[in-house]
């Protein structure tokens, strides 16, 4: 028998007595391959039946993490995501299909999982979390799942798991890479032991910026789904201070140890933060002085169109890679990489009106940035980028 490593993690009235809740034959039936094993049987199949996980981001983490937790029993799953399905989504997120485009992704979760389990209860939160509801959400569960893909949140779930002793799954995904991790304060460090500043605004690339393999949240979110079950039954060693690491193109894992910060200021013995803050303001990314001044440096897709049509000297200039420019491109327009900007600052006319675009706009942001610094001040952002200029402005450029 495999060792009991997290026994007792999670505390729960129905560890015994008569809360257990009975079991139908279609269950006993449904469950056959986890009661046959010694380490999980008819004990730990009534501690998932009377678990709750929540389950923040249904989408490439998500979808994976969520359906294996309902096939796996857990009694009661919170979805949380305030989304439409995208045509995008479905390259990695299996939970949606075609006919759910346009649909909110918590809605068509929910009927998804009870389709796959009857036996479940499923809630849907459609809203976004935030330090004025993420208490009162998460209070109700005993597990709760990071499956989002932005700063803010994952600081505001690792700060709320902190002050209500929740066990939160950290999952992470980058184009080929993964990190999964437990933060689980008063057994190991936090989310903030981690990382204790989040990083600047437009440096770390989303998904939609690098891409992500189609395949990669489904192992990342499997080995979520997989901690998840071994805390609630209290089995095997969890990844409490411990980051994994995977390399989907070598398909190698490494593993990091984790200390717990003295001085962390939310699970140290003295903590300095002792309530939700505002984590938008922490992560740089609300509306600030600078931000007003990249949005007076820009221009919208509308402004652009204008410009051609008015056939005014400008020099479009595109920062994305070599294979975003090879899926479309913007007619006229001049490829420089972002990573290449300063190296080919010559070939850049500032005799002309400079507009620097990417795929949604943040990169260009920054290469606006930059060259300003240098003294480039004839240059402007496109606001949205090419994905934006194709949506309202030409649809014939292919979006991805």
């Amino acid at each position: 028998m495999k060792k009991r490593g997290v026994s007792g993690l999670i505390q729960r009235q129905a560890v015994s007595g008569s809360s257990y809740a009975s079991f139908t034959m279609d269950e006993i039936r449904r469950y056959g391959r986890h009661l046959i094993m010694p380490e999980v049987g008819l004990e730990g199949q009534r501690r998932l039946k009377d678990a709750s996980v929540l389950v923040v981001g249904v989408g490439g983490l998500g979808a994976p993490v969520s359906l294996y937790l309902a096939a796996a029993g857990v009694g009661k799953i919170g979805l949380l995501d305030f989304d439409e399905v995208d045509e995008t989504n479905l390259q990695r997120q299996v939970i949606f299909s075609t006919p759910d485009v346009g649909r909110k992704k918590v809605e068509v979760a929910r009927e998804r999982l009870l389709k796959l389990n009857p036996h479940i209860e499923v809630m849907a939160y459609e809203t976004l979390i935030n330090s004025e509801n993420a208490l009162d959400i998460i209070k109700d569960y005993d597990v709760v799942v990071d499956a989002t893909d932005n700063f803010p949140t994952r600081y505001l779930l690792n700060d709320a798991c902190v002050f209500l002793k929740k066990p939160l799954i950290y999952g992470s995904i980058f184009r080929f890479d993964g990190q999964v991790s437990v933060f689980y304060a008063g057994k190991g460090p936090c989310y903030r032991c981690l990382y204790p500043e989040p990083p600047p605004p437009g440096l770390v690339p989303s998904c939609a910026e690098g891409g992500v393999l189609g395949v990669l949240p489904g192992i990342i979110g499997s080995l979520q789904a997989n901690e998840a079950l071994k805390l609630i039954l209290g089995i095997g060693e969890p990844l409490i201070g411990r980051l994994l690491l995977v390399d989907a193109l070598s398909i190698t894992f490494r593993e990091l140890r984790i200390n717990r910060d003295k001085g962390c200021p939310v699970c140290s013995e003295n903590p300095t933060i002792k309530e939700l803050i505002d984590y938008e303001q922490f992560c740089g990314t609300r509306v600030s002085g600078e931000a007003l001044d990249a949005a007076r440096n820009s221009i919208t897709p509308l402004e652009l169109k204008r410009l051609l049509e008015a056939g005014e000297e400008i020099q479009l200039i595109d920062v994305r890679e070599p294979v975003e420019w090879e899926i479309c491109r913007i007619t006229g327009a001049k490829l420089i990489p972002l990573s290449q900007l300063t190296s080919r600052l010559h070939e850049i006319d500032q005799t002309r009106k400079v507009i620097v675009y990417c795929h949604s706009g943040q990169r260009s942001a920054l290469a606006v940035k930059l060259l300003r610094e240098l003294g480039l001040t004839n240059t402007y952002n496109l606001a949205g980028g090419i994905d934006a200029y194709a949506e309202q402005i030409d649809p014939t450029i292919p979006r991805y």
